[in-house]
């Protein structure tokens, strides 16, 4: 069996490469990488004391989204002048039901964001 110690680092160095890993796959995703870093970092208490969870893969399950829609969605402004914006919907893990989440529509909001 690991010691604490041993076994942090080892949750540690297991987190490191999933980040390295979201790096790669998400260039330009600031908000994204951000967000799975920071909930990543918590999660190392987790890892080490449950060593079998990386054989099983549960952090490169979780930071997948099973499901990205990208839709648009064409109105008619006060002026009569046809305007397209586009709506993002995440889906990231359907194993206990149905998602949790919205849908999101605003100029500002790219997948990073979601």
């Amino acid at each position: 069996m690991l010691t604490l110690d041993r076994a942090a680092q080892t949750a540690q160095s297991y987190i490191h490469r999933v980040l390295e890993e979201v790096e790669k796959r998400n260039p330009g995703e600031e908000e994204f990488q951000q967000a799975v870093k920071k909930i990543l970092e918590s999660l190392v208490p987790v890892f080490a004391k449950h060593p079998e969870y990386e054989k099983q893969g549960i952090l490169e399950r979780l930071i997948e989204p099973e499901r990205l829609v990208v839709f648009r969605v064409p109105w008619v402004d006060d002026e009569g002048k046809v305007q397209v914006n586009r709506g993002f919907r995440v889906q990231f893990n359907s194993a206990i039901g149905p998602y949790k989440g919205g849908i999101r529509f605003h100029p500002t909001v790219n997948a990073s964001i979601i």
